[in-house]
């Protein structure tokens, strides 16, 4: 996509933007302003209007008026709150800090579910992800607990803020936008381990890709940590269904369960259930939770609402 010449500057100060003593930059002409914007856009994938209001010192009326420009040009595209990159293709992957500020409600409570799975004294592996790390931050209290990641977050969360008996494992390897390591000195470290539960996040999933990535050697990783766990348990919030990866993880029926939200479409619950052992939706306004069981006798799932996960 071919960019416009005033947007390709990357420093403010080099283009006349003032800068206040002590204070915020201030780029006095809506150019610079909107130069500062996608330089930070592409950066971290996505920016907030508040924060811009504050690194920029103008109104919340002139970043957003800004933005809509932005969009207009076919730079960006703006979302509740903000602006993000394009997804251009299948192999686009969102830096870490954009996708935390997506579905935050949604994640929590997938994450809240899930960890509330994980018993005392158990070996797990998490993988990386935004919904990976907020179920991490709700293990820190749990005794005995072994953790197999590749996750840059989860392994500091759990370095810094963990019990002193447990046990954190990081893979090594090369780090990818979404602060995942991954790589031949990943899958290495991972095969030589065994765990009792996978807990994997994904970028996407449907009915025929199964779950996908965009990034080709992040497959190749979570793949490993599949194998190494004696069941998986997969956390995707609703957005999740229909988006596909470039690079295929695993097929819906290596799962055996999926966590995800009630936002998700009947037809997809269906064909989510139809595959796995089991599902369980989460309501992130009420905390209510559905265990949905695949049936023994090939027949429809069976819902059943409850307020405890079985």
């Amino acid at each position: 996509m071919a960019v416009d010449s005033d947007l390709a500057g990357p420093a403010m100060k080099r283009r006349g933007a003032s800068i206040d003593e002590g204070g915020p930059r201030r780029p006095a002409l809506a150019r610079q302003r909107q130069a500062l914007i996608l330089e930070q856009v592409r950066e971290l994938g996505a920016v907030r209007v508040a924060d811009l209001v504050t690194t920029l010192g103008v109104s919340d009326m002139t970043v957003r008026r800004d933005l809509e420009s932005l969009q207009g040009r076919g730079l960006i595209v703006k979302v509740h709150g903000g602006a993000a990159a394009i997804e251009g293709s299948s192999s686009f992957e969102p830096g870490f800090t954009a996708k935390s500020t997506l579905m935050q409600a949604e994640k929590n409570a997938i994450a809240g579910a899930a960890a509330s799975l994980v018993a005392t004294g158990t070996a797990i592996a998490i993988s990386a992800g935004t919904t990976t790390y907020a179920m991490a931050r709700l293990l820190t209290d749990v005794p005995g607990l072994t953790v197999l990641t590749n996750s840059v977050p989860v392994a500091d969360v759990l370095y810094k803020d963990g019990r002193p008996d447990q046990t954190i494992i990081l893979s090594g390897g090369v780090r990818t936008p979404s602060d995942a390591l991954v790589g031949p000195f990943a899958v290495e470290v991972i095969r030589s381990l065994h765990v009792d539960i996978v807990f994997l996040g994904t970028h996407g999933m449907d009915s025929r890709s199964g779950f996908t990535t965009p990034n080709i050697l992040e497959a190749e990783t979570n793949r490993a940590l599949i194998e190494a766990g004696r069941r998986l348990m997969v956390l995707a919030d609703h957005t999740k269904w229909g988006t596909i990866g470039i690079s295929s993880v695993g097929r819906l029926q290596e799962a055996d369960t999926i966590i995800t939200d009630a936002g998700l479409d009947p037809l997809a619950l269906s064909q989510m259930a139809a595959s796995v052992r089991r599902v369980i939706l989460v309501n992130a306004s009420t905390g209510e939770r559905w265990t949905v069981e695949n049936s023994p006798d090939g027949k429809s799932p069976q819902s059943e609402p409850s307020g405890e996960l079985s």
